[in-house]
């Protein structure tokens, strides 16, 4: 397995690589993003990276947690409520796509990407991502939204492992404890809205990765090809006409 030396070792070295500052990162009180912060802090020091807490219609534990993760690591910390703006901009939108759904879920995310897009502008700064293995696989993240990042730092690590690394690097207990969610709008869960535990998809596709599914139960097998064939689209460049 990754250990963490060798990603903040390569975290300075595309630092290095792009004439940047620091990095700016997205503290939701979840554990993918708590790890992306440390990780980030660990290879340049914590006085140059700057993580955004971004309330958007969010529970109150989201913003309580990540200035849990910051105040541990001693990373500074920005507010920037996208509420106002979620607001605003959905009810531009056509009445009969104001009603919900992923369409207008989507639009919190795909935010909170602009806000760190202007604020590592604005400091020289790199986003970070804070995408996992398993998540780039099955394509559960928002194209654009936190999807949209210069850099994945736990790219390589699947959910098993980020719990793992994340108890190494001191973590906080009540964020990796915390059931992992998007946040895309009350009582949403991650393994609630997949369908599936992380364990279990971790198994599924460390099989697929293998090239051995033959222990793997076939509904499962069939639910996590699916997800994988309808988000290729979001793991590659848009196709350019040739």
């Amino acid at each position: 397995m990754t250990n963490p030396e060798q990603i903040a070792s390569w975290l300075h070295e595309q630092l290095d690589s792009a004439g940047m500052d620091g990095f700016a990162c997205g503290l939701s009180g979840g554990i993918d993003s708590a790890l992306t912060a440390a990780l980030a802090a660990r290879a340049v020091g914590p006085e140059h990276v700057l993580a955004a807490l971004m309330p958007c219609q969010s529970q109150p534990e989201d913003a309580t947690l990540g200035q849990l993760v910051a105040d541990t690591l001693g990373i500074t910390t920005v507010t920037v409520g996208l509420g106002a703006a979620f607001d605003a901009l959905v009810a531009q939108f056509p009445p009969d796509v104001q009603s919900g759904g992923l369409a207008i879920a989507n639009v919190k995310p795909r935010l909170r990407m602009l806000t760190l897009y202007y604020l590592a502008q604005s400091h020289n700064y790199l986003v970070l991502g804070s995408g996992n293995k398993t998540e780039l696989a099955i394509g559960y993240f928002t194209k654009h939204g936190d999807g949209g990042a210069d850099l994945l730092p736990i790219g390589t690590l699947n959910k098993t492992q980020v719990w793992e690394m994340a108890r190494e690097l001191g973590v906080p207990q009540e964020v990796i404890e915390r059931p992992p969610t998007a946040g895309l709008w009350p009582g949403q869960t991650d393994e609630g809205e997949m369908g599936i535990t992380y364990r279990e998809l971790d198994s599924v596709l460390a099989a697929i990765e293998a090239g051995d599914t033959s222990a793997v139960e076939p509904a499962a097998l069939d639910k996590v090809q699916g997800m994988m064939a309808r988000s290729a689209h979001k793991r590659v460049m848009p196709p350019i006409f040739q």
